[in-house]
């Protein structure tokens, strides 16, 4: 007899399953949106673009660039559903997004510096 209020350990294979399906599905969208933006931010220059590298630079480093949610609104809707992708993907927490793209650390490295984002003074 079951008790009132006990899990039982049926269905979580299949909830653990169906987990790791969404968190493939959303790294490797993740992964796609970042390219795609990384590759904006090093080959355009406009305000979005400012706004795409402090995007960039805080899913880098979150401690020293802060995210400010209210981008997603200052760019185009094809731009934020990739950054939203991107968010997605980090909070699977499967890979840092830059990893998963060749060259990413120097890429985004790049784009901070190019964008003169600053990082603090040891």
């Amino acid at each position: 007899m079951q008790r009132p209020g006990h899990v039982t350990n049926i269905g979580i294979g299949a909830d653990v399953a169906a987990c790791d399906v969404r968190s493939l599905q959303a790294t490797r969208a993740g992964a796609q949106a970042f390219v795609r933006l990384l590759e904006l931010a090093e080959e355009r220059d406009s305000g979005q673009i400012a706004r795409i590298a402090r995007f960039l630079a805080a899913t880098y480093n979150g401690k020293v660039f802060a995210l400010d949610p209210f981008e997603l609104r200052a760019v185009d809707i094809a731009i934020s559903d990739d950054m939203l992708s991107c968010l997605d993907a980090l909070r699977w927490g499967r890979a840092d997004l830059h990893t998963l793209i060749p060259d990413g650390d120097a890429r985004v490295r790049g784009v901070i510096e190019r964008w003169g984002l600053c990082w603090p003074e040891n």
